[in-house]
């Protein structure tokens, strides 16, 4: 996500400094335009405006607030965090940033990389409103729908959960009922053009289904982990709030034994092939 998202960044004319553990991933950026620097404080100490994108809340955490961290950087005025944490880890990374001065948002992103590459992302910020204002056009550099959702620090990050366990549990039911019909003797092609225009249309059936899996690609770009880590993120966030959740923990427990039984590193579509060995039929246009 992050690379897409620096190219539209350069391609607007802004200049960007970056750093990334992965030296293939920076070398790619450095190559539009960017410049590498060599640690996130240093980033911190030279840039006023600050974006991260990145895989995990731990990494969120370090990156912010640890040894060599964003915190120690002396010229960083706003910082923005694209990734998806949770609203703890958004809190807590406020705290420690905003002690020094830092105005905070917390601005998740929904599209894929298909949406970061189009600028067709959604954005969902919340924090400090001021800070917004002043990032806005950034912020509408990758995302065609950029709102400011609350100004409390973690507001986004519980809507990019509510919105990310809907699509992850919509997904299990669908691959589930797709491979049943293909079990049944229906073309999946024919299926799935009907269910399309039907009820039970969703972003599965307009993009997962016609773009990754009829035709046995499996490449959405999104990888079967970081799904499952937004929904047990998502349902962290339900059990301290006391919510239930009985439909999407079950979805949960089929990502959690996809992801036993060797869909480490696939993507998120992928999932559907272990349902179809479950069932013996596979859900194919070819």
């Amino acid at each position: 996500m992050g690379g897409p998202m620096v190219e539209r960044l350069i391609a607007a004319g802004h200049r960007l400094l970056v750093h990334d553990v992965n030296q293939a991933a920076l070398a790619q950026v450095v190559a539009l335009g960017a410049t590498a620097m060599p640690s996130p404080s240093a980033v911190a100490d030279a840039a006023p405006v600050v974006f991260v994108s990145l895989p995990t809340p731990d990494v969120v955490r370090q990156v912010a607030l640890g040894a060599g961290g964003l915190v120690e950087g002396a010229a960083m005025r706003i910082y923005a965090d694209l990734s998806t944490t949770g609203a703890r880890v958004a809190q807590e990374v406020a705290a420690g940033l905003s002690a020094n001065g830092v105005a905070v948002l917390d601005a998740p992103v929904s599209g894929g990389v298909a949406g970061a590459k189009a600028g067709t992302l959604s954005v969902m910020a919340s924090g400090d409103r001021a800070a917004f204002e002043q990032v806005r056009s950034l912020l509408e550099t990758i995302g065609r729908n950029t709102i400011h959702v609350g100004d409390g620090v973690g507001q986004g990050q519980t809507l990019k959960l509510v919105n990310n366990l809907i699509a992850a549990t919509v997904w299990a039911a669908t691959a589930e009922a797709m491979v049943m019909g293909a079990k049944a003797g229906l073309d999946p092609a024919v299926m799935h053009s009907v269910v399309a225009k039907s009820s039970g249309r969703s972003f599965s059936t307009e993009v997962f289904m016609p773009k990754a899996v009829l035709e046995r690609t499996f490449d959405f770009g999104f990888r079967l982990e970081l799904m499952r880590k937004d929904v047990r993120l998502a349902l962290a966030e339900a059990e301290a709030l006391g919510t239930t959740m009985l439909t999407c923990t079950t979805a949960k427990q089929l990502y959690d034994h996809a992801l036993a039984h060797g869909g480490e590193g696939q993507d998120v579509t992928a999932l559907i092939r272990l349902l179809e060995s479950w069932g013996g039929a596979e859900v194919s246009a070819k």
